[in-house]
């Protein structure tokens, strides 16, 4: 979100399956014996071996005498003599036959024609592959996508780091219309006339000609708390008489519905007549004009136009402070779908803005470049656009980051005082370079350092 200037940090009185569950592989299972044909080497062990042929045929043997002593019992074959094996369901031997040559018996191999079967293998993880593969695809995916929108932001980021190569044209320099923010503390009665001295003496010789002083911010429903700038009156005169020429304007504003659920509505008529008859109120008070930053405003708010209608006959001065411009077509369209939050107006709506106002002031920070290159390239690209569609007879102002913050959006590092002027320096050499209504606005008094005043003395007034 763009840096409100009212949001101040000068104190205000207002404002798959684990390793435990794995189903066993078939490198787990224990392996079953493997049963080999008998050998045609090796004897049939369930066939009895023929007899001999000198021994007399069993069947045809006398019967023993009678009183012969009975036969010893057979003896039990020997323990090395190997068992013919038991095979499962195997049919019973055959019966006795009186056949002198039976047929040989055979081990029955429950059909030899196939390998015995052991225990079924383990089914394949259905769930698992299906995870995997899903993984997969997700992430090619998610690659895919990745690459559609980085593609035209490393495109986008290319052309900003090209608009900042170059050197500005000669005189592309302060046009004496440039402005600064100032805090509420210079309403309410914590400044004194020191300060006023002090900042008269700053200012000496540089091109400021414009003070947008806090003096809200105004309430919902567009009123101004008559208590909110009780010094006011005592700071236009003080700087009236040690800063000739200097005009100070009221800086006036509030957060937008719909986008804040509980802010402004300039849909309703009565909202935006009481913000006009605040205006009036601070011009009798005494300043010279009024500033609005009323945000955050979506672009192609027409509600937003009409109130700038209504204002122009209200106030002698008329300023506001604007969104960006968007960096790529209908880029604002985009975003808003994305984040819910649209940051920048078309062209288009700028210039409309632009048409209904004396001064406007891009807030050309908080622009999320990592970079001083990239972000002077973007400042760059966003003097070109506001010069092509402001009237020559309306005040165009790019905002210089007078404070320092790390956050989403804005990187200290990256945007610098330096940056920013080199690339206003560029887009006005590229698009306008000779227009005299055009300057520069610096936010905010009270977070600016000494780097920052050397910065724009030494690369926009030129002076050291």
């Amino acid at each position: 979100m763009e840096r409100s200037p009212n949001q101040e940090n000068d104190p205000t009185p207002a404002t798959a399956p684990t390793s435990a569950t794995r189903p066993p592989t078939p490198a787990d299972e224990p392996k079953p014996a493997r049963l080999s044909p008998p050998s045609t080497d090796d004897p049939d062990p369930a066939q009895p071996p023929p007899p001999a042929a000198d021994d007399p045929d069993p069947a045809q043997a006398p019967p023993p005498a009678a009183d012969a002593p009975p036969l010893p019992p057979t003896p039990p074959a020997p323990a090395d003599e190997p068992s013919p094996p038991v095979l499962a369901d195997a049919p019973p031997p055959p019966a006795p036959t009186d056949d002198p040559n039976p047929p040989p018996v055979s081990p029955v191999v429950a059909d030899a024609s196939e390998p015995p079967q052991g225990p079924p293998a383990p089914e394949k993880d259905e769930s698992r592959t299906g995870r995997a593969g899903g993984k997969a695809k997700a992430v090619r995916w998610t690659l895919r996508v990745l690459a559609l929108l980085l593609l035209p932001l490393l495109i986008a980021e290319t052309v900003l780091r090209i608009n900042y190569a170059g050197d500005p044209k000669a005189g592309t320099y302060s046009r004496n219309r440039d402005a600064l923010w100032l805090g509420h503390a210079w309403v309410d009665g914590r400044r004194t006339d020191a300060d006023v001295t002090a900042l008269a003496a700053r200012l000496a010789d540089t091109g400021i000609r414009d003070l947008y002083v806090h003096a809200g911010p105004l309430e919902h429903n567009g009123t101004l708390p008559t208590s909110a700038c009780p010094k006011a009156r005592w700071l236009i005169t003080a700087v009236h008489r040690k800063l000739p020429g200097v005009r100070v304007q009221a800086w006036l504003g509030d957060e937008l519905a719909p986008e804040k659920p509980d802010a402004m509505h300039l849909e309703r008529k009565a909202t935006r007549d009481a913000v006009v008859e605040s205006a009036r109120q601070v011009v009798r008070v005494g300043f010279d004009g009024v500033h609005f930053d009323l945000e955050p405003l979506h672009s192609g708010d027409r509600n937003y136009l009409a109130l700038l209608d209504a204002l122009r006959p209200a106030t002698p001065l008329l300023s506001v402070a604007a969104h960006q411009i968007d960096p790529l077509p209908a880029f604002h369209s985009f975003w808003g779908t994305a984040t819910g939050h649209p940051k920048w107006w078309s062209q288009e709506y700028f210039g409309q803005v632009a048409r209904r106002v004396d001064q406007i002031a891009v807030m050309s920070y908080d622009t999320m470049q990592p970079l001083q290159s990239l972000y002077g390239g973007y400042v760059a690209q966003q003097t070109s656009l506001a010069l092509e569609v402001t009237p020559a007879d309306t005040d165009l102002l790019m905002g210089l980051p007078f404070y320092h913050e790390n956050r989403f959006g804005h990187w200290a590092h990256a945007e610098t005082v330096p940056a920013a002027v080199r690339g206003v320096r560029l887009g006005l050499s590229r698009t306008a370079p000779d227009r005299a209504t055009f300057g520069v606005a610096l936010y905010v008094d009270f977070a600016a350092t000494e780097d920052d005043w050397t910065s724009y003395r030494k690369d926009w007034v030129r002076t050291s």
